[in-house]
């Protein structure tokens, strides 16, 4: 009996051994998964992180009575009047010559936003170029406009297909247009069928924009000309290409996300004969701190302001910019636009010679 109570204790012992070992390796294993997760953390802050930039004016103005200089300065058109005689108006003022195929690059806005462009406001420009209005599927989860049957569905809701033909430029695939000295990309994926048309006519509504900071004439023509495929590379600086955009967005850095933005804008306006066959107006009513891209968008709590057009993208934007902040009841979109470091795309626009912040307003009203 004394030796089975020996070879029990033997046993007891062993299993005890046995058992703070097992401990032992939890407990490194444990520490080793929360020093990876520490150490990602680490790693995931400082990938993310960003700068915000203050705002400020850059029209000729401020920028004289400031002396502060710049190398150049952009006409920027203006009206009061928000109507189709407006409409008429500053793209009058533009004294452009659109020939061939004419493209109409617009937003037909999610299915249930009532903030989109109206198509009464935009059908007698449209329909005096013969334009096709054109757009491209979008590349996140929940979109009724990810599928080219649905997209046109709620263009013809919207009342688009009423006034004019609407391609969907990427119903066939995507064509790859290069970036020149992007910092991070290195081509563009757009809709293939932008080869059909001869020039470019981007109606935009400015807005807000939950991820962006704010839509303008620049998010029009990078983001709205992408395919669904060029989107996510646009928002996450090349490294992926699947939609939708949520994952890969989680690992891109914000400055990198409006840099690749800038980048997609100024290879469309280089393919657009260097800027010369594409030009821009945009339209400032309805807006709310969200995109025409979200279904319910927060209520809009600003007044309207006007449209605004020129050949200059950078300038159309950094303009519509500073009316925005100049504006009283603009608190809620301002706030949306630092939050996201919005100017950013602006900054960086500008650097790559895509245009220029300063710029001249000429107030067509006053003719």
């Amino acid at each position: 009996m004394g030796i089975n109570m020996r070879d029990k204790d033997k046993s007891n012992s062993k299993g005890a051994k046995k058992n703070r070992r097992g401990l032992r390796k939890l407990l490194i294993g444990l520490g080793i998964f929360v020093a990876f997760i520490g150490i990602f953390l680490v790693w995931y802050t400082n990938h993310m992180h960003y700068d915000i930039e203050a705002h400020e004016y850059y029209d000729v103005e401020t920028l004289q009575s400031e002396g502060r200089s710049y190398d150049d300065s952009s006409i920027v058109y203006m009206t009061y009047d928000i109507s189709p005689e407006g409409l008429d108006k500053v793209y009058q003022a533009l004294e452009a010559t659109p020939t061939g195929n004419v493209a109409i690059k617009l937003s037909t806005g999610e299915a249930g936003n009532p903030n989109h462009l109206d198509p009464y406001l935009i059908k007698d420009l449209v329909q005096s170029v013969d334009g096709t209005i054109v757009e491209c599927n979008t590349a996140y989860s929940g979109s009724r406009r990810a599928e080219t049957e649905m997209h046109m569905q709620v263009a013809e809701d919207h009342g688009f297909t009423e006034i004019a033909d609407v391609d969907i430029m990427d119903r066939d695939g995507y064509m790859k247009i290069p970036v020149t000295d992007g910092t991070n990309l290195q081509e563009n994926w757009v809709g293939m069928n932008l080869a059909n048309y001869d020039y470019v006519i981007v109606l935009t509504h400015f807005k807000g924009h939950p991820m962006a900071g704010f839509g303008g004439a620049l998010k029009n023509i990078s983001i709205g000309i992408a395919s669904s495929e060029g989107k996510v590379r646009i928002h996450t600086g090349g490294v992926f290409s699947k939609p939708p955009i949520t994952f890969g967005s989680l690992f891109t850095n914000q400055d990198v996300f409006t840099e690749s933005m800038a980048e997609a804008a100024k290879s469309v306006s280089d393919y657009e004969e260097n800027g010369q066959k594409i030009i821009y107006i945009s339209v400032m009513n309805n807006m709310s701190i969200d995109c025409d891209c979200v279904s319910n968008p927060t209520e809009v709590d600003m007044h309207d302001i006007g449209i605004l057009a020129s050949t200059d993208p950078v300038a159309l934007d950094q303009a519509c910019i500073d009316l925005v902040f100049r504006a009283q009841d603009g608190q809620s979109l301002q706030n949306r636009i630092l939050d996201q470091n919005g100017l950013h795309i602006l900054t960086h626009a500008e650097e790559i010679g895509l245009g220029n912040r300063a710029y001249e307003i000429i107030n067509v009203d006053e003719k």
